[in-house]
C-alpha cells in the first residue's frame, strides 16, 4: 500500500521475498506462541504471495528499515541488500520479533512525521 500511495513506511526486519521462504512449510503446521494448536498452509498461498510481489511495480516513498543481524529467521545482508534505496538501521543483536522496539519507537514515529 505505501509503494502505491508513495506514502513513508518502516520496514521492521523485512521478509524479502516470503513466497520463496515459506514454500518449504506447506502441511500441517503449529502456532509460533501456541504449538498445540495446529493449521494447514496451503500451496495456494504461496501463489497469492507471488502474486502480491511488488518488486519493481512501485516506486517506494521514503522508507525506513529496522534490521537485526540477529533475526533468527531472515538474513539480515539479504534484507540489507534488498532495501539498500531506503534509510538503513542495522542494528547488531536483536531478533526477528525486534524486541528492543520500544528503543527504537522515537525515531520511527520521528521518520512518520508523527511526534
Amino acid at each position: 500500500m505505501a509503494r502505491q500511495t508513495g506514502c513513508r513506511s518502516v520496514l521492521i526486519n523485512p521478509a524479502v521475498d516470503p513466497a520463496r521462504d515459506l514454500a518449504r512449510y506447506i502441511g500441517e503446521q503449529t502456532f509460533w506462541h501456541q504449538p498445540e494448536q495446529r493449521f494447514y498452509f496451503e500451496p495456494h498461498f504461496v501463489d497469492e504471495l507471488r502474486a502480491m510481489a511488488a518488486d519493481g511495480l512501485c516506486q517506494p516513498g521514503p522508507e525506513l528499515a529496522l534490521i537485526a543481524k540477529g533475526d533468527e529467521v531472515l538474513d539480515w545482508r539479504e534484507m540489507s541488500a534488498r532495501y539498500a534505496h531506503a534509510q538503513l538501521r542495522v542494528l547488531e543483536g536483536g531478533d526477528h520479533a525486534l524486541s528492543d522496539f520500544p528503543a527504537h519507537l522515537d525515531e520511527v514515529l520521528g521518520f512518520l512525521d508523527l511526534v
